[in-house]
């Protein structure tokens, strides 16, 4: 249950963007902030991506993109796309044939950098080839690929160059009557790519994809892009999310729900409260966590479990979420349920009966859900 209605202060008022189609996917409007990935193996080995497509589908992925470099690439996208649960993103560099032989390959949408694409009369060819094939557009700025006349007005990378070259194919968009389409500047610099999308924010109404490029590893990349998204989508920036990582595809796709979990913006699976531990702790809670993340990865449905090692603040803590447990002593703890105290549980039993709880709360939430409906 959301405390939005009660506690106004924790309302994020979006951004009002025109809501485009990728698939069957809204994006932008009121429509959910989506989250995506993009795949990291060969496109012409089908059998190897979509497996990996698939996975983060079950992670949650909304959308996932894929690289289109040469044209075996695109003979596999037709397979993949057909394959694919979710709706797939030609990833375009370069050749913009690629894009062409995309959209006639089924992709969703295509995802051109204008400092790689080519001249306007290539960028033409796939919007045409695009609107053809009902296939959306990503016009997908990057401060390490922007035009040389940019660079050469600019002198070097910057949020004005970056918000330019966005401006620029979006009216080459528009100019050609296509509207189908969302944009990203993005930077591996946080407060470069922030100012960037700051500015584009107020320059358009389309859809915007957000992310830190390049953001590195699974923790410095997370913490980069939690800091540079998280403040963007804290001002109401943003219509669907990558988190890039040096990483597999399936945690971009968990980082990416975490960050939106963590604003209220978006709710799937257990949201795990928990105490960092000290000496009072009545049981192991870094292990005890650990566990029932995993333990739980295959709970979709939205709701909160706090697991605190002791009374300072546990009763408080589990009387906000749907379960809870709060160590105690002589090796056992209190289990909360929907917010009230309700039995003491051995702590050598805790984490079956957790599991235990939280499924039988899953189920009865589904089950006033379908009521309901």
């Amino acid at each position: 249950m959301s405390l939005n209605h009660i506690r106004p202060w924790r309302n994020i008022y979006r951004r009002k963007s025109r809501q485009i189609m990728v698939g069957n996917v809204p994006v932008g409007g009121d429509a959910p902030i989506t989250v995506q990935t993009m795949t990291n193996t060969l496109t012409t080995d089908a059998r190897a991506t979509i497996a990996q497509i698939q996975a983060a589908a079950d992670a949650g992925a909304d959308i996932v993109r894929v690289s289109v470099p040469d044209v075996d690439s695109s003979k596999a996208l037709k397979e993949i796309v057909r394959e694919s649960p979710v709706p797939i993103v030609a990833d375009i560099h370069f050749h913009y044939k690629r894009g062409i032989e995309a959209a006639e390959a089924g992709a969703a949408c295509l995802r051109i950098n204008p400092g790689n694409i080519g001249d306007e009369k290539r960028v033409k060819e796939v919007i045409k080839a695009a609107r053809d094939n009902n296939c959306s557009i990503r016009i997908g700025v990057n401060a390490g690929s922007l035009e040389k006349h940019l660079l050469d007005k600019y002198g070097e990378p910057c949020p004005d160059a970056m918000v330019e070259s966005g401006m620029d194919h979006i009216k080459i968009l528009q100019d050609n009557d296509f509207h189908e389409f969302k944009i990203s500047c993005k930077a591996s610099d946080v407060f470069m790519a922030a100012a960037a999308y700051q500015q584009l924010a107020e320059a358009t109404d389309a859809p915007i994809h957000l992310g830190i490029t390049e953001a590195g590893g699974l923790i410095s990349g997370t913490v980069k892009s939690a800091i540079g998204m998280g403040n963007l989508l804290w001002m109401g920036i943003g219509d669907t999310i990558r988190v890039s990582l040096s990483a597999d595809p399936v945690e971009e796709v968990k980082m990416g729900f975490e960050i939106l979990k963590s604003l209220g913006l978006r709710h799937r699976g257990v949201n795990i409260i928990s105490c960092p531990s000290c000496a009072r702790q009545g049981f192991d809670v870094i292990k005890t966590v650990e566990t029932l993340e995993q333990r739980l990865e295959h709970i979709k449905t939205p709701m909160s479990l706090s697991i605190i090692g002791c009374v300072v603040n546990g009763p408080g803590e589990a009387l906000m979420t749907d379960v809870g447990f709060t160590g105690g002593g002589a090796g056992s703890g209190m289990v909360y349920l929907a917010g009230k105290q309700s039995h003491k549980m051995d702590n050598a039993k805790m984490i079956d009966h957790i599991v235990e709880q939280v499924e039988a709360r899953a189920e009865l939430i589904e089950a006033e859900k379908a009521k309901e409906a």
